[in-house]
């Protein structure tokens, strides 16, 4: 396992996300101020660019300078404002995660199979109501 390979993987994926959340705070800021450039920026990042950031940056700065600087700042503030709690809240969040997903394993896997009421009543014989018996036998 080569964790600083992992490292740099997430780290990719990361500053991807940021960059796609960067976007959104720009679209929703220029949407109030300008709206114009916020409907050709959401569509300029509907195109499916967005999932690398680092290209999708590299393109937006061809395209349109002012706004991927604006974008930049803003993914670089989150990166700072984020990072910092990060990586106690990754390991919090996947301890909580694995502990479900082993408890919903372990439920299943233990689980005695009982007949449902409602999917099984069709295969089993209708009930005779409790007044019936006494009624037939006089």
């Amino acid at each position: 396992m080569d964790l600083k390979q992992v490292a740099k993987d997430t780290t990719k994926v990361l500053t991807s996300y940021l960059t796609y959340q960067a976007v959104r705070i720009v679209v929703a800021q220029l949407s109030e101020t300008n709206p114009t450039k916020a409907i050709w920026l959401n569509g300029f990042s509907s195109t499916g660019k967005i999932q690398d950031g680092e290209a999708y940056i590299q393109e937006l700065l061809q395209a349109n300078q002012e706004l991927a600087l604006r974008i930049m700042t803003v993914r670089e503030h989150l990166a700072t404002e984020v990072t910092g709690f990060l990586p106690e809240m990754a390991v919090a969040a996947i301890a909580q995660s694995n502990m479900e997903h082993r408890r919903q394993h372990l439920e299943r896997i233990t689980r005695l199979h009982l007949p449902d009421p409602e999917t099984d009543s069709a295969s089993m014989p209708e009930a005779l109501p409790e007044n019936s018996t006494d009624s037939e036998s006089n």
